[in-house]
């Protein structure tokens, strides 16, 4: 499944969809619910831009006003519901979404690719450090599903679940390369606490950039450029 270019991508708007197919809401409704089922621990939720949001799928025909609902002395408030158009964007995004993988660059990953710019010793603290709030926020999230569990089918709480089976399995690849770390048998590690003593590049770093394609040059953690260049464009 390739994936196409959508009208609006902030998987906020995706998440304002799945809301009102459920029932017509006003905005202000839907942040409550939001807030209520904790959907801002898996989308990043800007309620402030919450109604832009709405406009925006108002914009390209995904929603329409329904009413106005008045209550009290409030100010009055447009009540939304989900077009034809809308349940179609809906159930194509999501789809997409669940089915094709997408390259995210996470931030980690990114500074793992780049970890030997450290000393190794500032490396495994920092390393120690994550691996310690990583098993805290697990554990957490755990304590958190079995009082779900309670009240709540497991297909309401599948994206906890990844979450913590994600920081469990983050959590067993640091304690892993720790182990390597501490007894020395990580390939590399020798040259690179030389390098950080000397100053100087390891021989063998060279040998093996020279041998990169196009003679490709760079610091530790240029392993992700050499699969990309394996890869192709």
């Amino acid at each position: 499944m390739s994936s196409k270019r959508r009208k609006l991508s902030n998987p906020l708007a995706l998440a304002v969809l799945a809301f009102l197919a459920e029932r017509s809401m006003h905005p202000y409704e839907i942040a409550q619910l939001l807030r209520q089922r904790g959907k801002e621990e898996s989308i990043k939720i800007n309620f402030g831009s919450l109604y832009t949001v709405v406009q925006n799928l108002e914009k390209h025909g995904f929603v329409a006003a329904a009413g106005v609902q008045k209550q009290g002395n409030r100010p009055e408030r447009t009540v939304y519901a989900i077009t034809d158009a809308g349940r179609e964007e809906m159930h194509d995004w999501l789809t997409e979404i669940v089915a094709a993988p997408r390259r995210e660059y996470p931030h980690f990953e990114a500074a793992l690719s780049l970890l030997g710019v450290l000393p190794p010793d500032e490396a495994v603290e920092a390393l120690q450090t994550r691996l310690a709030r990583q098993e805290i926020k697990a554990a957490g999230l755990r304590g958190a599903l079995a009082k779900l569990y309670e009240t709540l089918p497991r297909v309401f709480v599948v994206e906890t679940e990844y979450q913590a089976h994600m920081l469990e399995a983050e959590a067993a690849w640091l304690r892993g390369l720790l182990a390597e770390l501490a007894d020395g048998s990580l390939s590399g590690v020798a040259e690179w606490r030389a390098w950080h003593e000397t100053g100087e590049m390891p021989a063998e770093w060279r040998d093996a950039e020279e041998e990169l394609p196009g003679g490709a040059g760079g610091t530790p953690g240029a392993a992700q450029e050499t699969q990309d260049a394996r890869r192709g464009p």
